[in-house]
Parts: structure tokens; C-alpha cells; sequence
């Protein structure tokens, strides 16, 4: 049947200025760095999408690598989209990013030329069935490339019409500053950064957000549900599809799942369950208390977890006891995967 999104759709959902932009986003915004690719069915993805969409969800998360493999959950996305979504495009926000390995040889293993930048944007496009993306990303910091050529193969992607803005991923907050200047100096807005950030990898505090708020930038943040650890999923054992079992889940290592981080998130499950909220709700919550804080950034293997996770919209405020009461158990987990990156090294 022809897919008709639902009228009432933006009635729940929060939509909160990126930065100083007049863009809006999302409080929640659908990541499809995993489930997206060949491993899960179409169907699946389908009804994870239009759960979304329905749900006032209109910022769709891609990057040329999702998958596995590589490339396929674009090449996915681009068939959900002329399927269902073709005449909501001017509804919707859809991002990708290039800067991790991608394909063969010297120019596609990833990094910041204007090179494997550009052509990764020809080849998303390609994959998508798009003439443009709403955001298009630098991935992670590349220190081996002067940051004026990274940047400067961003503005081009805005000036030749292929994306209508750009951010970064991953970046530390110094190098976010000389980015965002210059960006200013080719004549293009810094829009949004996207770093990872949770109740177990606040790294964001230190510098990034104020320097995001001094540059006029956005932030989504991804990972904010330290990809499954702050649900309910792990209290009681590892269940069979859990992430680390499904291919792709390479990226959820078995140590997150330690003894002091399973401590830390038990309490914080007792917390979340006295606000009448479950653990990935208080979760998403917890990120988007901060005004900084444009989007938070879902990523899911059902369309139920979609609903569930919208739920939090429903209680965004916390107390000062309860914010203090977080605090004894919002510590870094070492789950932080880019840390190498947000701190100018090399992967």
C-alpha cells in the first residue's frame, strides 16, 4: 500500500534551532549506522522509518560506510526513500559524512583531502538517488590533511549545490574553533558538530559545548545510548541479539560490559524506573537537558524501540536532587570509541 504519513505528526515532537542557524531540528533524530544495511531486511527498515516519520522523527542520519557492507544502508535509504518518502523530501533532513575508510586504495581508506571528501559525497548521492544532502559531515578530525583543505572541500560541497550545510563529527574542541573560522572565511556557516556524548562518556562538558556555543554551532548528539548499554538489554546477562551478537556490532566491545559499568547502570535503571521512565529514556533525556544540546541522536533495531525511545519526550525536566543523584553514576565508562580523533590523533 502507498505509505501516507500521519497528519498529527508533529504535534509531540520538540523541534529546537540548530546553534544560531534558522535551521530546525529534531529533539530526536533516527542514526542508521546500524540495522540499515544488508543484514536486516528491508521490511524491518521500512517500518522503522515510517514509525519514525510518523512519530515526528524528519532528520534521517546516514554516512557512506553504514552498512554492512559499506555503502548499503545509503543504497537502502535511497530505495525507502523513492518508495515511500519521495514526496516528503522537502520535509525531511538527511545527512551523511565522509572520513572513514570507505574503498580500496590510497584515496578511499578515509582522512580529510578534498579528494576522498568530494568524491565520497558524489558516490552517497549516487547511492541515495539525491541531487543533495541537507548536512554533510567531515567524519573525524584528519591530522595527516591541513584542516583549510578539509574545510575547504566542505564549502565546496555547498557552493556546488550538493549540500545546503556542513559540520563535523568527532572533532576536539580547539580544532572545532579553527574549523568553524575557517568555514567563516569561505563564506559558509558552520552548522552542527556531532560527537558522541552519554550519562558513561561525558567528554563534551570539558570544552566542546561552550566552544560550539561561542562558534554559533549545534550539537546531535550520537550514542547516547552507549549503543544498548544504558537500557535495560544488559541487566541480566547478554541476550542473544544484542549488538555485539548481530553482524556489524564489532563496535560494542565486550569490556563496556565490566563490572563497575553494569553497577553504574543498574542504579541508574533504579532512577530512571522512580521517574516512571525507562533506563534509555532517562538516557535520552539526560542528554537533551542541556540547551546545547540540539539533537539526540537514536539508533534501533525495531520500530518499537523508535516508539519507546519518543517516550522520553514525555518528562525532559529533572530535579537539582535528581541531577545530583545522576551524577555519582554518570562516570566514564571507557566506552568512548573516538577518542583518538576528538583529541587530534590518528585513529
Amino acid at each position: 500500500m502507498t505509505y501516507q504519513a500521519k497528519p498529527a505528526r508533529y504535534d509531540a515532537m520538540p523541534y529546537r534551532f540548530c546553534g544560531k542557524s534558522g535551521l530546525k531540528l529534531p529533539a530526536i533524530s533516527l542514526g542508521l549506522w546500524h540495522n540499515f544495511g544488508d543484514a536486516t531486511s528491508l521490511a524491518s527498515q521500512r517500518e522503522m522509518l515510517r514509525t519514525a516519520f510518523d512519530l515526528g522523527i524528519t532528520h534521517f542520519d546516514l554516512a557512506n560506510n553504514y552498512g554492512p557492507p559499506y555503502g548499503s544502508a545509503e543504497l537502502n535509504f535511497g530505495a525507502h526513500l523513492r518508495r515511500d518518502f519521495k514526496p516528503y523530501r522537502d520535509q525531511l533532513i538527511i545527512s551523511s559524512k565522509a572520513g572513514w575508510d570507505m574503498w580500496p586504495g590510497p584515496y578511499g581508506g578515509g582522512g580529510g583531502s578534498r579528494k576522498h571528501v568530494l568524491a565520497s559525497l558524489d558516490q552517497s548521492l549516487q547511492r541515495m538517488g539525491l541531487d543533495y544532502v541537507d548536512i554533510f559531515y567531515s567524519h573525524r578530525f584528519d591530522p595527516d590533511t591541513p584542516l583549510e583543505e578539509t574545510m575547504g572541500a566542505l564549502a565546496s560541497a555547498v557552493q556546488q549545490g550538493k549540500a545546503l550545510y556542513v559540520g563535523i563529527s568527532s572533532y576536539s574542541a580547539s580544532k572545532t574553533r579553527e574549523a568553524a573560522a575557517l568555514l567563516r572565511s569561505m563564506g559558509v556557516r558552520p552548522l552542527i558538530h556531532q560527537p558522541s556524548y552519554s550519562l558513561l562518556n561525558r567528554w563534551i562538558e570539558t570544552e566542546l559545548l561552550d566552544a560550539l556555543d561561542d562558534t554559533g554551532m549545534g550539537c546531535i548528539a550520537f550514542s547516547a545510548l552507549a549503543q544498548g548499554l544504558l537500557t535495560d538489554k544488559y541487566l541480566s546477562g547478554v541476550p542473544q541479539d544484542a549488538r555485539i551478537n548481530r553482524p556489524g556490532g564489532g563496535s560494542f566491545k565486550p569490556d563496556f560490559l565490566n563490572e563497575a559499568n553494569l553497577r553504574h547502570v543498574r542504579a541508574l535503571h533504579e532512577m530512571a524506573q522512580a521517574r516512571s521512565q525507562s533506563l534509555a529514556q532517562m538516557a535520552i533525556a539526560w542528554v537533551l537537558r542541556d540547551a546545547r544540546v540540539t539533537s539526540a541522536l537514536i539508533g534501533a533495531s525495531s520500530a518499537a524501540q523508535i516508539t519507546e525511545l519518543a517516550g522520553a519526550l514525555k518528562h525532559l525536566d529533572f530535579s537539582a536532587d535528581e541531577l545530583t543523584a545522576i551524577d555519582q553514576h554518570a562516570v566514564d565508562g571507557g566506552i568512548n570509541l573516538w577518542q583518538k580523533p576528538s583529541t587530534d590523533q590518528r585513529p
